[in-house]
């Protein structure tokens, strides 16, 4: 079968791998579209820590079942899917209290392990997802929905609350979609007006464009000088972790899932002053993509706005190499696998 390889930092191929080795309880999926994860890029570009080379990146993803035992999921060959791509151990500390996706031994597709850029691979049925009437194109979009949608469940988002989301990236665009259906006052901040376009044409009540808006003033102007009851970090800059710190309402909650790389620094008698929640997100829950599942299937949420383009797998190096030089237009960049 045919892969996109990582090779090397800044070098991709597509290469030939033996076909995977289908296991007990496991499913052969031929993979349909794959996007590309800021994770993916990080691991394109040399800057994923956790990356190996040669590695087949990978993690959001839609397959075609080809092979799959009996289950009670009612599967069958020619269903279209999805699958969660982030493998726990099963038995250490956290995966035995159940916070399986922050498992000690995490191992996500494409990262510590080779990912869904191939022809086919091989899935625990446990792990796969029926599509439900769904596009393939669709379906590569739940997971990361799922990241974004993870996260703000992860504070009890109200009506009643005004919420920030900082960053308008794809993961800080479904975090403003997650927080709308949750009924929420949402305002997107970021430097680019494209973006925050995309913000508000997902529901965002509001954007602040930070390279030319003050964002404390804003944010005393919209909240009546109170602060916003949730700031949502989607970014992973420490500026902008600061930032939500000073944005937040005294007991307000901090979101963060912007994977930083460099130190922040601050007086954490700030989070004490203001008795601030500060709530971590990683991956996401079999409930989180099954949800999620439903609610773009009833309409409520079109995700196929947020793919700026669909490469062939034989051009997969050019989608790589445009989100590495991102100026902000695009959001996400879909791989067509097979047909």
């Amino acid at each position: 079968m045919k892969t996109v390889l990582i090779t090397e930092p800044n070098k991709i191929a597509i290469a030939e791998a033996p076909m995977p080795v289908v296991k007990e309880g496991e499913a052969l999926l031929k993979i349909r579209y794959c996007g590309i994860c800021g994770a993916d890029v990080a691991s394109y570009t040399g800057n994923q820590p956790f990356t190996t080379y040669p590695r087949i990146p990978g993690h959001e993803f839609s397959a075609e079942i080809v092979e799959i035992p009996e289950n009670d999921k009612g599967l069958k060959p020619g269903d279209i899917v999805t699958a969660n791509p982030y493998f726990n151990c099963q038995h250490c500390y956290s995966c035995e209290r159940g916070f399986v996706n922050c498992c000690t031994d995490n191992q996500t597709m494409g990262v510590q392990r080779d990912g869904s850029f191939a022809e086919y691979v091989a899935m625990p049925v446990e792990r796969i997802y029926p599509g439900k009437g769904l596009s393939a194109q669709q379906l590569a979009l739940i997971e990361p929905f799922s990241i974004s949608y993870h996260a703000v469940s992860r504070a009890t988002v109200k009506p009643t609350d005004k919420v920030l989301v900082v960053g308008a990236g794809p993961i800080g665009l479904f975090a403003v979609i997650a927080a709308k259906l949750k009924g929420a006052q949402v305002y997107s901040a970021d430097i680019l007006d494209g973006r925050l376009q995309m913000a508000k044409e997902y529901g965002a009540d509001g954007v602040i464009n930070t390279k030319t808006q003050d964002l404390a003033e804003e944010t005393k102007r919209i909240t009546n000088g109170n602060g916003f009851d949730v700031c949502i970090e989607a970014c992973g800059l420490s500026e902008t972790f600061l930032s939500c710190i000073d944005c937040a309402a005294y007991a307000a909650n901090i979101i963060l899932i912007g994977n930083g790389k460099k130190e922040t620094t601050f007086l954490h008698s700030i989070l004490l002053k203001k008795e601030l929640n500060v709530f971590g997100s990683r991956n996401s829950y079999a409930k989180d993509f099954t949800d999620l599942i439903d609610i773009v299937a009833s309409g409520k949420v079109d995700v196929m706005k947020m793919v700026s383009g669909i490469y062939p797998m034989d051009r997969a190096d050019e989608a790589f190499k445009a989100l590495a030089h991102n100026d902000g237009s695009l959001a996400k960049l879909l791989v067509e696998v097979s047909k």
